[in-house]
């Protein structure tokens, strides 16, 4: 299978340094991801549920009680939209993930979505795993190159982002388009990816943030390690965004956290995730929980080249949105609720 020309031309003006770092690192899968054990979980409800909020501190142990909720799996049939090409139906039920290492029985990525209908035979298409950007890379797709993906949530707008697209985590109601990027351009993307990984590996395999900032306080070199509170969704041990805070709250640097279940948002569903409603680090600004009135967190994190709109602000709640070593990470306050 020929390798993405854009991948390949990277990997290639490694130094041998930087790709023996990136070959030898234990945490460079080299082959592809692999099922985990799965754990028993309770089934998620068939109709929304009301908020319910949960207090985390140091006396808790930063741990959800066992009858958390937990979210719905995707149901409704679906519809990916690939420029040049047209609209292509599927049902959530016949897709299987191509990564089985993050995403628990029954969901799946955006990725995952394509991968469906290229081997169903509605288009041509090739693509591989790349252990090097921890990531699969669409090959060609009806015969050109440099596919990359924008999506839409319900109630939301379409983003512009630079996630990868096989831990995107697809749900009911979500609106998929793919689109030919320059090659300049997915050039950088895969770069920031490789980049993650050569962090990891000088890490010795462990997730370590160089600067998180949550309002005016930075903490810098933060090691982030796993606490799964969405095990419905991801598989145990997968690292999320929400883990970063609760790391911090681990190392003794927050005093409270709040987390809200939405099963819904302002009547749009599924959201099925815990939104951050309170960092409390005692130092007296921005500790208040959330409410229409006072405020709200959101976040962003990934790449320093892709901050803000130019991809690493997006849409996908902390609790569902896996990372592997991004360059930065910021919680903002904002003066009200828009989610």
């Amino acid at each position: 299978m020929r390798v993405h020309a854009t991948a390949r031309k990277f990997i290639l003006g490694l130094t041998p340094c930087l790709a023996a770092l990136l070959i030898l690192a234990a945490c460079t899968p080299t082959t592809t991801p692999q099922l985990p054990v799965t754990p028993l979980l309770p089934e998620p409800p068939a109709e929304p549920t009301p908020p319910q909020a949960f207090y985390l501190t140091q006396a808790g142990g930063w741990r959800l009680p066992d009858d958390h909720p937990v979210g719905r799996k995707p149901s409704l049939d679906g519809i990916v939209q690939i420029e040049g090409l047209g609209d292509f139906a599927f049902s959530p039920a016949e897709v299987e993930t191509t990564r089985p290492d993050i995403f628990a029985e029954g969901h799946f990525s955006v990725f995952d979505v394509v991968a469906h209908l290229g081997n169903k035979g509605w288009f041509p298409l090739k693509y591989h795993y790349n252990a090097r950007l921890d990531t699969h890379v669409i090959d060609e797709l009806d015969g050109r190159m440099n596919w990359w993906y924008r999506t839409r949530c319900p109630g939301g707008w379409t983003e512009t982002n630079v996630f990868r697209m096989d831990m995107a985590p697809y749900r009911d109601g979500m609106t998929v388009t793919l689109h030919p990027q320059p090659e300049e351009y997915m050039g950088r993307i895969y770069s920031s990816f490789a980049e993650e990984l050569l962090r990891k590996s000088v890490n010795l395999g462990r997730v370590i943030i160089p600067e998180v900032r949550i309002g005016t306080a930075v903490y810098t070199n933060v090691p982030v390690s796993a606490h799964d509170f969405r095990d419905d969704l991801l598989r145990p041990g997968t690292v999320t965004a929400l883990d970063v805070l609760l790391s911090l709250a681990d190392q003794g640097r927050l005093d409270q956290l709040k987390v809200t279940w939405y099963s819904d948002v302002g009547g749009v569903e599924p959201a099925d995730s815990f939104r951050v409603e309170q960092i409390d680090d005692g130092d007296g600004l921005y500790d208040a929980e959330a409410s229409e009135d006072s405020g709200f967190w959101v976040y962003e994190t990934g790449s320093v080249e892709f901050s803000s709109f130019k991809g690493s602000n997006i849409r996908i709640p902390a609790d569902q949105r896996v990372i592997v070593s991004p360059e930065y990470m910021t919680w903002y306050w904002l003066g009200s609720r828009a989610w």
